[in-house]
């Protein structure tokens, strides 16, 4: 007498094949595919509590797990050991890029790779903010080109502020990089007009009549073929005249000047278009707020000239020290600066302080940019209040369109 097991006498395994023409066709047939959890053996079941744990079973393999756990006491207690370790081993973190990174990857790059031309020190900060700005504007669709970009400067009076488009803005660093340009004797039809003059006639000539892509590539062309001409040049090219029409600065610093103006235009690019943008590392910082600084005596005389502050209070005496602010910077970029008040070719020392202006890093940086009112900059000031409010004016009016 055949004493072979039936059906399900295997304490709960059930034998291949040994499934009711029911069973078969929820596995074979069309009823695998309804809500009916699938039929399936303990041991196989049990395999797949791992997949389970990581939610990588199909939607009918999960069914008929579920379905027993709420049978098998053991089975449940392992699937809940499992869970628990896979919370462990994966925890509910963001899958959204940092958006950090990008711009912590470009600088390592740029700090790290060696050129086989290389870049003279005083034009890495054109270089890098170059880069950043590229990167930000292959990140933005075509319809962002379109967004309006608030330009503001200081007319020397007040705010002042302008609508623009990014594609707009890009031109405008366009147009301005020309001045550098000419100096290194590559073509310049506008030669001797100013910065503002130079971004009108662009904006006048090409209303809005360029794609993005050859916008962007006009700017990036010109960038690289200034940072390729003075690698060339070397030392020899970095006291060049520059002519900005108003005033003259040498390459050198006509190379920081255009480094600040990325940045500036950049955190407008950005701030339009919701995009995260990181202030220039702190020695490229450093070297703008120095360039400003010094260029703070020329313009405290200008604003004189043109009745737009008082006459000077102090007499200047060959070998004596003039009146001078001390600016203290604080933060990114940070150091201490003399600034002299009196004489716009002297050099101020800590011995004619008069009055003292702390400031932070990338604050007087959007103080020179024309971006916070000069009565509302000073973190801090202590003596003389109009030596104090020279200089705080004076900066704002370095800016401009």
């Amino acid at each position: 007498m055949s004493t072979a097991p039936r059906p399900g006498e295997d304490g709960g395994h059930d034998v291949p094949g040994s499934h009711s023409p029911a069973q078969r066709a929820a596995v074979e047939g069309g009823a695998g595919r309804s809500a009916t959890p699938i039929v399936r053996s303990h041991p196989l079941l049990k395999s797949l509590l791992g997949a389970w744990a990581l939610a990588a079973c199909s939607a009918e393999e999960t069914a008929a797990v579920e379905a027993h756990l709420t049978d098998c006491a053991p089975c449940a207690d392992e699937a809940v050991r499992l869970r628990d370790a896979v919370a462990l081993l994966h925890p509910e973190d963001s899958l959204d890029l940092d958006p950090g990174l990008r711009a912590r990857v470009l600088a390592g790059a740029l700090n790290r790779r060696p050129a086989r031309i290389p870049v003279p020190e005083w034009a890495a900060p054109y270089e890098a903010e170059a880069s950043r700005l590229d990167a930000l504007l292959r990140d933005i669709g075509e319809t962002e080109w379109r967004a309006p970009v608030r330009l503001g400067w200081f007319d020397g009076r007040s705010p002042a502020t302008r609508e623009a488009t990014v594609a707009d803005v890009i031109g405008h660093l366009t147009a301005v990089d020309t001045i550098v340009a000419g100096a290194l004797g590559m073509a310049d039809p506008l030669r001797g007009a100013s910065p503002e003059e130079r971004t009108e006639a662009l904006w006048a000539a090409e209303p809005g009549g360029r794609t993005p892509a050859s916008v962007r590539s006009a700017w990036r062309d010109q960038e690289q073929t200034l940072i390729r001409t003075v690698s060339f040049a070397g030392e020899a090219a970095a006291e060049l005249p520059v002519d900005y029409g108003p005033f003259a600065l040498p390459l050198r610093d006509a190379f920081l000047d255009r480094a600040f103006e990325c940045w500036t235009h950049a955190g407008d690019i950005a701030e339009a278009v919701d995009y995260p943008y990181a202030p220039p590392s702190p020695a490229h910082l450093n070297g703008m707020i120095d360039l400003a600084a010094r260029m703070l005596p020329g313009a405290i005389a200008a604003r004189r000239r043109a009745g737009l502050a008082p006459p000077a209070r102090g007499l200047v005496v060959a070998g004596a020290p003039g009146r001078a602010l001390h600016l203290e910077i604080e933060g990114r970029g940070g150091g201490h600066w003399y600034i002299a008040l009196d004489s716009p070719g002297a050099t101020g020392t800590p011995e004619g302080e008069v009055a003292h202006v702390a400031l932070d890093g990338v604050e007087f940086c959007r103080l020179a940019a024309g971006h916070v009112p000069p009565e509302e900059a000073a973190a801090g000031s202590l003596g003389d209040e109009e030596a104090v409010r020279d200089v705080l004016y004076a900066a704002a009016s370095l800016s401009r369109l």
